[in-house]
């Protein structure tokens, strides 16, 4: 038996664990909101002693990301992907892929510093990269049947636009956030501009509504359980950072909102 005989054998794509995998992940979502209540994640302001060894912030972001690129291309050639041949599927496909390329080559290179990732968040991260890039795209190329032509059904076409708006909201953020200290210069600084006239978090509030457009175009239980989590996981970070921002700046703009513009 060769290689590639194997490696079909593991990744093959089976809908009970394609279903257990997404009921569990809006499990975790819940109790991460529930943790999230208690204490904050362990990494970037937030880091602390006592989470493992500390990994240089680059190359801890690109392995813990880098799965959820390469697991659902390993699925396409390995296994049988009888949903990929419509154009639908191919575009939700390129959508997730497209996220992660970004998240994966591009946003670690452009990382201008950061604090060291601990051993235990960067293998959390690490783990759920992979089972959520075989979770999703085994259900986009495996199981979610659109059709030939490009679905009818308005629900995709609107999930498909907020996707990218919550890429380019997340992609500014992250950009405004990158330039906000002059070279030499340390230490946090209000950031302004584009979504943060609004919010304190728009990179957080770009990636919710880039998931929920995925969930909104997929009509999956994988898709849906993966908007659930990012909502849950980040969602309290951006209050927490709000918060942050409050206590740390006395002329922190007082309209400003922590994830959802005039809402929270």
């Amino acid at each position: 038996m060769n290689l590639v005989f194997w490696i079909e054998k593991i990744l093959h794509v089976d809908y009970e664990i394609l279903t257990f995998l997404s009921y569990n992940l809006i499990l975790w979502g819940f109790v991460v909101l529930i943790v999230l209540q208690l204490t904050s994640a362990p990494y970037g302001r937030y880091s602390r002693d006592g989470w493992g060894t500390k990994i240089e912030p680059r190359l801890a972001w690109f392995i813990q990301e880098i799965p959820a690129f390469l697991v659902p291309l390993l699925l396409l050639v390995t296994t049988k992907a009888p949903m990929i041949k419509y154009l639908p599927n191919k575009i939700l496909l390129a959508c997730f892929l497209i996220h992660y390329f970004q998240r994966s080559f591009i946003f670690p290179y452009l990382m201008k510093s950061g604090r060291p990732t601990p051993l235990i968040p960067f293998l959390l991260a690490f783990v759920f990269c992979l089972c959520n890039g075989y979770l999703q795209a085994g259900y986009i190329i495996t199981y979610a049947d659109f059709g030939a032509g490009l679905t009818s059904n308005v629900s995709y076409y609107l999930g498909i636009i907020l996707f990218f708006v919550g890429m380019a909201i997340n992609i500014h953020a992250d950009h405004v956030l990158r330039n906000l200290r002059k070279p030499g210069e340390k230490g946090y600084k209000i950031p302004h501009g584009g979504m943060y006239n609004f919010i304190s978090c728009p990179n957080f509030f770009g990636e919710i509504l880039e998931w929920s457009g995925f969930a909104i175009a997929n009509g999956t239980v994988a898709a849906i359980s993966f908007a659930i989590f990012t909502a849950c996981n980040i969602g309290p970070r951006a209050c927490q950072h709000h918060k942050w921002y409050q206590q740390k700046f006395e002329d922190y703009p007082k309209k400003r909102k922590a994830l959802i513009p005039f809402v929270l």
